[in-house]
């Protein structure tokens, strides 16, 4: 073997290792803040800015909240290291499953199909059908 041959290959194979590295540590996710009233609603607004928020309830993980607009349910739920948006009807939303402190809505989305929101209970007693 030839002196500059090992002196490419070695070359090449620090580089190749310092490119897995890299790679490895940028698919490593940073996990989202907990969620506020004042990021729910900015959330909302981003993906449904023609809809008025009436009502938001806040799971208390702060990884989801479900806000009601008019006749319709807006859920924000945390999927990898951000959150997904989704609309359904408002029947639909107060009529889910609640058990064992959570709310598990069927969204019928092959990217999301399921909400599952923490909540103490639900339907709250606020709540004004």
């Amino acid at each position: 073997m030839d002196k500059a041959f090992l002196i490419q290959f070695s070359s090449s194979l620090a580089a190749v290792a310092v490119l897995v590295g890299l790679s490895a540590w940028a698919r490593i996710g940073r996990p989202a803040r907990p969620l506020d009233e004042a990021r729910a609603r900015e959330l909302f607004f981003e993906d449904f800015p023609d809809r008025p928020i009436e009502r938001l309830w806040i799971t208390r993980d702060g990884k989801g909240a479900l806000a009601r607009s008019g006749a319709c349910a807006l859920v924000l739920m945390a999927v990898g290291d951000g959150f997904a948006v989704r609309r359904l009807s408002w029947c639909q939303a107060s009529s889910a499953m609640f058990k064992g402190g959570v709310l598990s809505i069927h969204l019928g989305d092959v990217a999301a199909p399921r909400a599952l929101l923490a909540f103490d209970n639900w339907p709250p007693a606020d709540l004004a059908a």
